[in-house]
């Protein structure tokens, strides 16, 4: 049997790996600049995760969602803690495609309407509804069709409020800074009159935080940079570390009823253990203020080279835009340097999502790296 071939594969075959770095059959050692899709948030191996892990699967490592699962609640209410979600409401499932399918339907279920607002660039998945909500037509194939979505340019509210006064709209979704589309994000005004419209209308603001979510902005969410309410906001990535976990917070406001949504293998007690670590070595690490010192030092040295037009984001969510396709700098940077690094929608665009335990040292020989590549 052979694999469905749909990934453009690097010759690399990781066997192993530490913190921010990554290690190959032949013990070669890779900078990890890329997380694996924004997904390694407290460095690979963690002490403390491999521990806690070892310890769930040891005791228990999977039940359904029939019994009782302390660990849930646990999560719930650490959760509320670190991120300062006040009183809302979590269900848990397994990836970010499906936390958002779960966001889009249950803001159906909530006002019953059946129209989907999203943006230019955006990306929330490859599942029905969060695919069809996906500005990438390559993707979309026409079971998923998009007759029941509107995609707008990112920051047009004028637009926005045409859309929503047909009153059939039942959620906005919105990654505060657009990962795959290219770290493009808009202004505070946009964010805040997206709010306000949605309370009018009576239509869920959905924040999108799978890959922005978990300190990897400097904030535990991108969206809290602006003064919002989000009805339902959804996550992912590095709420696991590495361990396939995601969720939907949901607003006080929008009430449960029995089978309201459902999975099999959302809130195991392995994912459950594995997202209570993160938190833990988040809150005792103090990554989120890591991840804005490395942000602003990233900053600062990438200041110095002229060949970057622009460099976009916040904290390790970052992109640097060329005035030439990336394709061949990434590839060198891998197989030459030994640095993984991201690639975007935007083919100019090398995106950085280290893990958040990453040091000035290791920045340092990102910007070595690319310097001499720059040069030749």
């Amino acid at each position: 049997m052979s694999l469905f071939n749909v990934y453009p594969l690097f010759d690399i075959t990781p066997l192993k790996a530490k913190d921010v770095y990554v290690f190959d059959e032949n013990n070669t050692k890779y900078l990890d600049l890329y997380g694996g899709h924004a997904v390694i948030s407290i460095g690979h191996s963690h002490p403390k995760y491999v521990f806690t892990i070892s310890e769930q699967v040891s005791k228990l490592g999977f039940y359904s969602n029939s019994i009782q699962n302390p660990l849930q609640v646990e999560l719930a209410n650490k959760l509320e803690l670190l991120s300062g979600c006040k009183d809302y409401q979590l269900f848990l499932c397994n990836s970010g495609a499906e936390a958002n399918e779960n966001a889009l339907k249950l803001a159906s279920f909530h006002n019953g309407k059946h129209k989907i607002v999203a943006f230019k660039n955006s990306f929330h998945g490859r599942t029905s509804a969060a695919v069809a909500a996906t500005d990438d037509k390559k993707i979309i194939a026409p079971i998923n069709a998009q007759q029941d979505v509107e995609i707008l340019e990112l920051g047009d509210l004028v637009s926005l409020e045409k859309a929503l006064e047909k009153n059939n709209v039942c959620a906005v979704i919105i990654e505060c800074i657009q990962g795959v589309g290219g770290l493009d994000e808009s202004t505070s005004a946009f964010y805040e009159g997206i709010d306000k419209l949605c309370k009018k209308y009576n239509t869920c603001f959905i924040a999108d935080e799978v890959q922005s979510g978990f300190g990897r902005t400097g904030d535990f969410f991108a969206f809290q940079k602006y003064k919002v309410t989000p009805d339902i906001i959804s996550i992912a990535k590095g709420m696991g570390n590495g361990f396939p976990v995601g969720g939907i917070l949901i607003h006080p406001n929008i009430k449960p009823s029995f089978g309201l949504l459902g999975t099999t293998f959302g809130g195991n007690h392995l994912a459950c253990a594995a997202s209570l670590t993160v938190l833990e070595v988040i809150e005792d690490e103090n990554l989120m203020q890591n991840a804005k010192e490395m942000s602003a030092y990233f900053m600062e040295k990438a200041q110095d080279i002229s060949e970057i037009k622009k460099i976009k984001g916040r904290g390790l969510m970052l992109g640097l835009e060329f005035d030439f396709p990336i394709s061949e700098l990434r590839k060198n940077l891998i197989y030459k340097h030994h640095i993984f690094t991201g690639s975007a929608k935007n083919p100019n665009l090398i995106r950085i999502l280290p893990p958040l335990t990453i040091k000035k040292e290791h920045i340092d020989t990102f910007f070595e790296a690319l310097k001499l590549e720059l040069e030749t």
